[in-house]
């Protein structure tokens, strides 16, 4: 399964992998197997969160790597990590997958906020609910959903996600900072629901 994993990997640094395309543009297979291993569960991750399916998001994930293995003749770096291009490459067979099954994206949660932190009892309901979270991160813009992953799931640093995202570290915490109080929204909207039924 390649959701969960105890310890992701650190970002390679963009002098490590532009050694390891190098060499995997003259066909050396334990390069590649070494941007895969460096990439694969984020890319995992980010099919996984707009198709919510684990079995499509694994297949998206495959067919990633075969298409930047079809098309790494033809990448240049231009000063961006390799997990730009293939995270560009994700996006378009995201939107293939809708096309093709007739699927539209999730909603996006609108950008009006509660407080500048999450309270305990959201914090709590994240920390015991992956599957909610799931949910919650898959009605984020597709930035918010990148900047939540990159940040909490891969550990990257604000400089790192913003090597990936192209953005400024200021970018990034701007976007985390909206992101999480997205979470906090869509929460709280939920424990409100809640509660209301249970009073009706």
């Amino acid at each position: 399964m390649i959701l969960q994993h105890p310890d992701p990997p650190s970002p390679l640094t963009l002098e490590t992998e532009k050694k390891l395309v190098a060499q995997s543009q003259q066909g050396d297979q334990e390069a590649f197997a070494a941007l895969y291993r460096n990439y694969v569960q984020a890319i995992y991750r980010y099919c996984f969160f707009r198709v919510q399916d684990g079995d499509h998001a694994e297949d998206l994930t495959a067919d990633v790597f075969l298409k930047a293995v079809d098309g790494l003749s033809r990448y240049n770096e231009r000063g961006l990590p390799f997990g730009a291009w293939l995270f560009r490459i994700a996006h378009d067979r995201v939107v293939d997958f809708y096309r093709k099954t007739g699927r539209r994206p999730v909603v996006e949660l609108t950008d009006d906020f509660m407080s500048d932190d999450l309270s305990p009892d959201v914090s709590l309901e994240i920390a015991e609910s992956h599957d909610r979270l799931y949910e919650a991160i898959s009605h984020l813009t597709d930035d918010q959903q990148a900047v939540i992953q990159f940040r909490f799931m891969e550990n990257w640093s604000l400089e790192d996600t913003g090597r990936m995202m192209n953005k400024s570290a200021n970018a990034i915490k701007a976007l985390q900072h909206r992101a999480l109080q997205s979470l906090q929204r869509y929460f709280s909207q939920k424990n409100l629901r809640g509660s209301d039924a249970q009073h009706e």
